[in-house]
């Protein structure tokens, strides 16, 4: 959630937005292990060309910062917090450049969905996932809290998916972040690309102070202010996170109950439909119109049946009353039917990469099987500045995607598909090199 990369549910303020097209997908899948959760949180914009108070004079920037912070306090005080907690809050608080420079980095390179996939759920993460499961199932376990599938019962969220969760976001408890909350909040907001969701965020961050859930010095996490084994943001926190060991805290930074508790109560809350299925890989007919494999189409399960989806071991698909086809690669990668407890996870970290990384994670943990059909590595995936260019001459002979920003978007992905028909070709709405050469 903090990575503002594919970010997380508490999305640093969430880099990756989108319930994504295949683009943004790709951009977001080299920032998947980082926050995840905040589902208002803004989408970074490309780098603002005007002055901000983050750019003042080496001599300017000290004072200007101070006066930022005490005008936050004066706020902060009126909206309830008191001074004890102003106090531990801001008698240390320091600027954080690093904090600017991530947040304003727009990589140009986009790494594919499946380098992503090959690192999220790589034989290593999943070799480790599967200890760590069997320790906390264990009768001697360190944490002999924990009671892991007891407390996905409760919520009705599998213990793999909340496990794959924490794997994605903090290696399993083992990396949560290095940056005080409170200096990198007080940081985005004080240099003001986005400064109202970071006053609020920091606001939260101070009720979170006051409540005692835990203090200044243990609050850290990344530079985009998500914190904890999995990765909330502040408001986040305040709304989902559960006291499940029983201490009076909610601790998501150094209690593993707490953080399995809280995951699950926020995917409980997000949506989650206990005992359905995420989706599944499949084969699709030789006839299937590509048009077809888009998010908003969405259909039950049998009625991609009758249009010849078909599992890959021939089972008959699982009842899922709404479903869409995901093709993550385009028509010549593989193909998943994904129903609603899919979408769910977008709510964590909005990025169809994190989301297909997490429930394939969880399977894996489960002995499920791996992808089955090869990815197109020979694909080279576009730049930034050529999915700028594509869009803009998209948009040049008509098929609109709308306001040109590189990044590869639902509009985006409509106007390639209009293009694509237009030349007789799959219609699967992904963009290529080839695909680019053609229109230029």
């Amino acid at each position: 959630m903090g990575r503002m990369q594919p970010p997380s549910l508490f999305p640093s303020p969430t880099r990756c937005k989108l319930v994504p097209a295949l683009l943004a997908i790709l951009v977001l899948a080299g920032c998947a292990s980082t926050p995840s959760v905040e589902t208002t949180a803004p989408a970074p914009s490309a780098v603002s060309t005007t002055p901000t108070p983050a750019e003042s004079t080496d001599a300017e920037h000290p004072q200007k910062f101070s006066r930022w912070v005490a005008e936050f306090s004066a706020r902060a005080r009126t909206a309830g917090i008191d001074e004890a907690t102003l106090h531990s809050a801001f008698d240390t608080v320091r600027f954080v450049p690093s904090a600017i420079a991530s947040d304003r980095a727009q990589p140009e390179f986009t790494r594919s969905v499946w380098d992503y996939l090959d690192s999220a759920v790589s034989p290593q993460r999943i070799a480790r996932g599967q200890a760590r499961l069997q320790q906390l199932r264990s009768a001697g376990n360190v944490d002999a809290k924990v009671d892991v599938d007891a407390i996905a019962a409760r919520y009705g969220v599998p213990t793999e998916v909340l496990v794959a969760i924490w794997g994605l976001e903090s290696s399993y408890g083992s990396f949560v972040g290095d940056i005080p909350t409170i200096d990198a909040l007080a940081t985005l907001g004080f240099e003001g690309r986005r400064e109202a969701w970071a006053r609020g965020q920091l606001l939260a961050a101070l009720k979170i102070l006051q409540n005692r859930d835990i203090d200044r010095t243990q609050m850290i996490g990344s530079w985009a202010g998500a914190m904890g084994q999995t990765q909330f943001l502040p408001s986040a926190f305040l709304a989902y996170a559960v006291d499940a060991d029983g201490d009076g805290r909610r601790d998501i930074w150094g209690s593993v109950p707490d953080v399995m508790a809280s995951t699950a109560n926020f995917l409980a809350r997000s949506g989650w439909q206990t005992g359905q299925p995420w989706g599944l890989e499949v084969r699709l007919p030789s006839n299937f119109d590509y048009a077809h494999a888009d998010a908003e189409v969405r259909q039950p399960s049998a009625q991609w049946a009758a249009e010849g989806v078909q599992a890959l071991d021939g089972a008959p698909l699982p009842t899922l009353l709404e479903s869409s086809i995901l093709l993550p690669a385009g028509a010549r990668g593989p193909a998943f039917l994904v129903g609603p407890n899919f979408h769910t996870i977008l709510r964590y970290n909005n990025a169809s990469s994190y989301a297909l990384a997490i429930h394939l994670l969880a399977q894996r943990l489960a002995g499920g099987p791996a992808v089955q059909a090869p990815w197109p590595r020979e694909v080279q995936p576009l730049s930034r500045s050529q999915v700028l260019a594509l869009q803009t001459a998209l948009n040049a002979r008509g098929f609109e995607c709308g306001t040109p920003d590189g990044m590869a978007g639902p509009a985006t992905q409509r106007g390639i598909r209009q293009y694509q028909r237009s030349l007789g070709l799959q219609a699967d709405g992904y963009p290529t090199q080839e695909l680019l050469q053609r229109l230029q």
